[in-house]
């Protein structure tokens, strides 16, 4: 199970998923004004229906009456994003770029944007300014654990398997508890086959957050292949060694057992 994918290259399932954008967009709603709640809301179900163009006239008009929006412009940001993968546009990509920028230049913190850039960056064949781009946020942030766990997407999708495990025991020294980090380092571990490691973190993931299905699936997966493992090894009969020369000779029940089983 590849419980990161969803992105094509970095983070997958992240920073352009449409979970990714309902939540910035319904947290830019708490403080504002009404038209601004509408817009937003109005932009978001546009986008998911895919009319990106329309979602893009309601998040322009959401700036409009919330100039320097952080969140504004990571929604347009992620708009654009999404378009130009969609139509293959490159202005459209550098445009989402823009957007980005401009939502970090008003909250570095952002942390759906550092995502998306991330993925942009790498999208385009700059992962070294992906890399940086991580590494400065984990940086001003060294209490985030979510910085690590990015670096450590990055590092997997690259293959460098060692420093993404690195990477993720980073993230959970940080946060012991946190789910993210603990099931990607399950995935790592269960790819590399170490079961019984990937097992422990799944299983510490379910008990600090039962509701997680997929994560569930493979903690039975496991269990039942760990149990009819242990089944097959107990049906095997226990060796039988001939006796040294010199020793006592062994019974001839035994030496028949030991005749039987060359033939």
């Amino acid at each position: 199970m590849r419980g990161w994918s969803g992105l094509e290259i970095l983070l997958r399932a992240a920073a352009l998923s449409q979970g990714w954008l309902c939540s910035l967009a319904l947290l830019s709603l708490t403080g504002c004004g009404s038209l601004l709640r509408n817009d937003n809301a109005e932009g978001v179900a546009l986008y998911q229906q895919g009319n990106y163009q329309g979602a893009i006239t309601h998040f322009q008009q959401a700036l409009a009456q919330q100039p320097g929006s952080s969140d504004c412009f990571y929604n347009l940001g992620a708009t654009y994003h999404q378009q130009a993968k969609l139509f293959a546009r490159p202005v459209d990509m550098q445009t989402a770029e823009q957007y980005y920028h401009l939502c970090l230049a008003r909250n570095p913190n952002h942390e759906a944007c550092e995502r998306g850039l991330a993925v942009l960056m790498v999208e385009q064949k700059r992962p070294a300014e992906a890399i940086a781009l991580l590494q400065s946020w984990a940086e001003r942030q060294p209490t985030n654990p979510n910085p690590q766990i990015e670096l450590a997407r990055l590092c997997e999708e690259h293959g460098d398997l060692r420093d993404a495990e690195n990477h993720l025991m980073d993230a959970l020294a940080i946060d012991p508890n946190n789910t993210r980090a603990l099931v990607a380092l399950g995935q790592i571990r269960e790819s590399a086959g170490e079961s019984a490691l990937a097992l422990a973190n799944y299983s510490r993931a379910i008990s600090i957050d039962p509701k997680q299905p997929a994560v569930s699936a493979r903690v039975i997966a496991l269990n039942t292949a760990a149990q009819a493992n242990a089944s097959r090894l107990a049906a095997l009969p226990p060796p039988v060694l001939p006796p040294v020369n010199g020793s006592t000779p062994l019974p001839a029940a035994v030496s028949a057992a030991i005749e039987n089983t060359g033939r």
